[in-house]
């Protein structure tokens, strides 16, 4: 999986689903996120998540009591 001479992300379509629905903001569970990768999160998304910036967003929290992710469009 080549995308620009740069190996693609396991995330990237976590990415791009943020990407093309192009909300201001999201607040998206750890299981609805697994329906979006096919996987659940792992500790390699605290590594991963800075990849969020190059289509636009950031990851701004990560609850591990509420079992949710919140971007926010940059």
């Amino acid at each position: 999986m080549f995308k620009n001479d740069m190996i693609m992300s396991k995330y990237e379509p976590l990415w791009i689903y943020l990407k093309e629905n192009d909300r201001k903001s999201y607040k998206l569970s750890f299981e609805e996120i697994k329906i979006i990768l096919g996987f659940p999160l792992d500790h390699s998304f605290l590594n991963c998540k800075k990849e969020a910036k190059e289509f636009g967003y950031e990851v701004d929290k990560i609850s591990m009591k509420e079992k949710e992710v919140l971007f926010n469009k940059l």
